[in-house]
Order: structure tokens, then C-alpha cells, then sequence
């Protein structure tokens, strides 16, 4: 079975045309791992969201290929007008903010998107109940989120991207709220994820002390190249 979770090849992105053009993505090419959790580096505005988001199949890129798994899902065009369906069953994501449902209590916001993509209630509260566990934070489930501290709701949310068991989790600086020591707890908490879930982790950060806790980093260089550097 392959490990490969990503697979880009030549993937291009820009924006505008004539004296507003500018390429964002040029040419990309890399793999990312089951296991594997990966660093995105890029100076503020170089398109490490956007970069994110066409791996998630939110954005849609000029060309290129994008496999998720053995599945290719983009080959200069998106191969399925399913993208919704793509997200919803492979892929987990991770934001800044928590983006918790306020009026939902803890468990009822890990149970949402597995009972939307067809779960019973059964199912999806035993996994839901798993993950909080997990993340040792089981006797919050009938809390509500303003009840939780900031590092509690960002376990939430961790867990909310594992509910529907995704190969694949994008998360899009998911410490830039939380301080020095509670970042590295969370991208700690990532890398074991990572290898104990054998998913695949891309995290957008801005900070490089969280690079040691990588396996991998992809920088994007001039707003135009992918390159991949491997942290030894």
C-alpha cells in the first residue's frame, strides 16, 4: 500500500493579468507522506493559504496535478465536480481560530460533520468520545466552547479534524493565537498524531521554532517555487 497522502506535479497558480499579474505558484512539485507532518513556510502574502486551500480543494489552481491518496483529483481541471464530497471524506482542517459552534456543546460540534457525511449518532459520539479521550480532555463533552480555555477549544478543533477519519489534515497556522508554550504542545500533539493516525499533516506556520518538530518543510521561495528541505 502506498504511503503517499499528496502528490503535486507542476502545479501552477497566479492572479491577474497584463501589469497586475503575479505568480504565486509556479511549477510546484512534492510528495507528502502518511506520517508524515509537514511544515509550510513563506513570508507573509507568498501563498502558503492559497497553496493550502488548492490542497484542500477549495482553491482552484491554473494547471497542474493534484493526487490525494492514489486518487487523482486535479489534472488541469478538477476531475470530479465533487470537491465538497473530497473534503468532507479526506481531508481535515485546522484554522487560526477554533471556529467552534457556539450554541453546540462539545460533543454535538465533533459529531456534526461525521453524522453530515451519513454516520449514525451511535457511531459518531463513540469516535467523538474516542478523540476526547485522546486528547484527555473527556470530561468537557457536555460543555460548551466559552466554557473551555483557548488551548481546550484548539483540542476541540484537532479532534473535530480527526472526527471523520480524513488521510489528510490541512492546518492553516494553528498556533498564530496560542503562546510559545502551548504551540509547541500543539504541534507536538500534531507529529503524534501524525504517526499514531498515519495521516498526513501540511501546517502552515510563521514561526521557525516549530520547524525542529517537523519532518519535512515546504518553502515558497520568490512567489513562485515550491521547494521541499527536509529537517535532519
Amino acid at each position: 500500500m502506498t504511503k503517499q497522502a499528496i502528490r503535486v506535479e507542476k502545479l501552477n497558480k497566479h492572479f491577474g493579468k497584463g501589469d497586475t499579474f503575479v505568480d504565486v505558484i509556479h511549477d510546484a512539485s512534492f510528495v507528502v507522506n502518511k506520517g508524515e507532518l509537514v511544515a509550510l513556510v513563506a513570508p507573509s502574502g507568498a501563498g502558503k493559504t492559497t497553496l493550502l486551500m488548492m490542497l484542500g480543494c477549495v482553491d482552484e489552481p491554473n494547471s497542474g496535478q493534484i493526487w490525494l491518496g492514489d486518487e487523482k483529483v486535479y489534472d488541469d481541471k478538477w476531475l470530479t465536480k465533487e470537491t465538497r464530497k473530497i473534503r468532507r471524506e479526506k481531508i481535515g482542517f485546522i484554522f487560526q481560530a477554533h471556529y467552534l459552534i457556539p450554541f453546540l456543546n462539545i460533543i454535538d460540534n465533533l459529531t456534526l460533520l461525521p453524522q453530515a457525511n451519513g454516520t449514525s449518532d451511535e457511531d459518531a459520539k463513540k469516535k467523538a468520545r474516542e478523540l476526547l479521550k485522546y486528547f484527555d480532555i473527556a470530561d468537557k463533552e457536555k460543555s460548551m466552547p466559552t466554557q473551555l480555555s483557548g488551548g481546550q477549544n484548539q483540542r476541540v478543533a484537532i479532534a473535530r479534524a480527526l472526527a471523520n477519519n480524513p488521510q489528510i489534515i490541512l492546518a492553516d497556522e494553528p498556533t498564530a493565537a496560542l503562546d510559545t508554550e502551548r504551540s509547541i504542545d500543539v504541534v507536538k500533539m500534531l507529529k503524534k498524531i501524525a504517526l499514531e493516525q498515519d495521516v498526513a499533516i501540511v501546517m502552515v506556520t510563521h514561526d521557525e521554532r516549530m520547524l525542529q518538530y517537523c519532518d519535512k518543510v515546504l518553502k515558497i521561495e520568490n512567489r513562485a517555487v515550491v521547494v521541499e528541505k527536509v529537517i535532519v
